[in-house]
């Protein structure tokens, strides 16, 4: 029986089943450019992502969308793709298009071999992203302030954790029996620091209810950090399947990486950024963005057409009048550093994975459409 939901199952991509519903012949395939010496078929394999192997044909792999074809039997389930499909590369009116050539399935008289869904491929490096798409959350300045609230615990200790009971009010029954558990964590503001974005509230673990009441007794069945009273829950929430087709955001978009899920100012290949731009600014799960870092002035060093101006000096000095040439810089242009990956969207942030670098990234450097 074919797996409907699963973890896996969770974040692998429907980008193919979107396009082809109507994305697919977009105008701007034209413009798409493979890599020199590219192969024309590659046999997919255990582990690939979507993007990993348009990186194979593609000089900007996150534009695969705009060049994929499948036929109208591959529509039937045409989000799955599974090791030992072949994606072909060919050219078709004058346009590249990759699509997907599955092997003949095996038929038995009594027995029809089918691939479970958690073994597709996903659309993007997986792993890293896990955590963040139903936490932590981002909320505005008052944050939790009337989520459900844990009490007490079943004893007198300070710290609770996994396979603890607490005492929690204001749950409610057709929420569910799963709570996730949060604690408010930093604060994320614009870059001058005069504007609240949103507040991250950290998350800490998961309680399940076993007795609904004026106040319900939970157990703690997981616990990332230790748990304390007062600490807030928020309903878990249902598992949904959601579209990773890369594109490029529908309006101009200039922000900045404004923290790292690590804590630290510099990032790589693989790591969570929040920026600060969100729903309100034109931001939706999906959208590609390139980083950006800002190069200092440069002295120039060329001779100078400027007369030499007089240094300041004291008044009454006995030193002869000093002479000096004024420093002269050269701007340098913002230089490409990598490109981002939108997978979770607030009101005013978003996070995003960073997919490829060419130098570090950091806090601080800015985000434009690539």
């Amino acid at each position: 029986m074919r797996q409907k939901f699963s973890i896996a199952n969770f974040v692998v991509a429907t980008a193919a089943a979107m396009l082809v519903l109507g994305v697919s012949a977009s105008a701007s395939a034209a413009d798409v450019q493979v890599k020199d010496s590219v192969p024309n078929r590659y046999t997919v394999q255990k582990g690939d992502t979507l993007w990993g192997i348009a990186g194979r044909f593609l000089k900007e792999p996150w534009r695969w969308p705009e060049i994929w074809r499948m036929n109208r039997e591959q529509i039937k389930n045409p989000h799955l793709i599974y090791p030992g499909d072949v994606i072909v590369l060919d050219k078709v009116d004058g346009q590249w298009r990759l699509s997907l050539e599955r092997p003949a399935t095996r038929l038995s008289p009594s027995v029809r071999v089918t691939p479970l869904d958690v073994e597709a491929i996903a659309a993007i490096p997986v792993g890293d992203i896990e955590p963040y798409l139903s936490r932590p959350l981002i909320t505005g300045p008052d944050g939790l302030a009337n989520a459900a609230q844990i009490v007490a615990g079943r004893d007198a200790r300070v710290i609770r954790g996994e396979g603890d009971i607490i005492y929690v009010v204001g749950t409610d029954a057709k929420a569910g029996d799963l709570w996730h558990i949060y604690r408010q964590g930093r604060e994320f503001r614009s870059n001058d620091g005069s504007e609240l974005l949103g507040v991250e509230q950290r998350y800490l673990g998961s309680a399940k209810v076993e007795r609904f009441a004026p106040v319900s007794t939970l157990r703690i069945v997981t616990a990332k950090e230790e748990i304390l009273v007062g600490d807030r829950l928020v309903p878990a929430p249902r598992e949904q399947l959601l579209s990773y087709m890369p594109h490029a955001p529908g309006r101009p978009i200039n922000g900045q990486i404004i923290a790292t899920n690590r804590d630290s100012v510099e990032a790589a290949r693989g790591w969570i950024v929040t920026l600060d731009k969100g729903a309100r600014d034109g931001l939706d799960v999906g959208a590609v963005l390139a980083i950006y870092r800002v190069v200092p002035p440069i002295s120039d060093p060329r001779p100078s057409t400027v007369p030499d101006q007089i240094a300041l000096q004291p008044e009454r000095t006995p030193e002869p009048t000093r002479f000096f040439q004024p420093e002269r810089l050269l701007n340098v242009p913002d230089e490409r550093s990598g490109l981002l990956f939108v997978f979770r969207v607030f009101d005013r942030v978003a996070y995003a994975i960073v997919l490829n670098t060419t130098d570090p990234v950091y806090v601080g450097d800015y985000v434009r459409n690539p």
